[in-house]
């Protein structure tokens, strides 16, 4: 498959995401797999309104029975893709879809294994011109606090090379993502850091692109004291494992 026949299948886990992934749809053109974790508020619906308008194989509905995590999202997600890449990002238009050329761009010119979006770089790395800086829009203090002082830590213990380790805005050639899925062990907001951990430590090259992350449109963020204090938790395993 030549670099101008690539095809980039996306990743959305959902849970009660229906104002948000109308928005989505019209901004992204590949196919799209979406994980719903059975919201109760007709998330499922919309996808299935979307993928009769755009296409079932454009737009690809893959419910799962209840609430069973972000890591676990991607693991059946992955299950469907048809890509020879794989593009995975929030539902709730806090990664803007105008940053997935860049990151396609930077991937294409290295033959880069990962491109992971990060909010706390101000240029690409490597180079790459058309990045701008990235940044965070409508958190608090504490919010930015927290963020910065998740990825302090792991950068501080382990080390990884990355700068922003929480991020869930990443492309991954397809092979390589089924790889370190199979080596991490950790679910929900963990399941981010482990893997770019685990994709260092089995020597896959990593790009990073900066991008502008907007505080989620519609809903409430999922983000709460347990997650935090589990991705301290999954800190310290990977250190004492790795």
């Amino acid at each position: 498959m030549s670099s101008t026949t690539h095809k980039y299948s996306v990743i959305l886990p959902t849970y009660n995401e229906r104002k948000n992934l109308p928005i989505v749809k019209h901004e992204l053109a590949w196919e799209i797999i979406v994980v719903d974790d059975a919201s109760p508020d007709g998330t499922q619906e919309v996808a299935r309104q979307l993928a009769s308008l755009y296409g079932e194989d454009k737009v690809v509905l893959k419910p799962r029975a209840g609430k069973l995590g972000l890591g676990t999202a991607y693991i059946h997600g992955l299950n469907f893709c048809t890509g020879d890449f794989v593009i995975i990002m929030d539902a709730d238009f806090s990664h803007h879809p105008k940053f997935i050329p860049q990151f396609i761009s930077l991937q294409k010119e290295h033959n880069l294994d990962i491109v992971t979006g990060t909010r706390y770089r101000s240029t690409s790395k490597p180079y790459l011109s058309e990045a701008s800086p990235g940044g965070v829009h409508g958190w608090d203090l504490k919010r930015k606090l927290v963020s910065r002082g998740a990825n302090f830590l792991a950068d501080t213990v382990l080390s990884p090379g990355v700068s922003d380790l929480t991020g869930s805005f990443r492309l991954y050639k397809l092979p390589v993502l089924r790889h370190i899925i199979t080596e991490t062990k950790s679910k929900g907001y963990v399941f981010q850091m482990e893997m770019m951990v685990r994709a260092r430590a089995l020597g896959y090259s990593v790009g990073e692109v900066p991008i502008t992350f907007v505080d989620r449109i519609f809903g409430e963020s999922k983000l709460g004291a347990d997650e935090i204090v589990s991705y301290a938790k999954g800190v310290w395993q990977l250190f004492t494992s790795i």
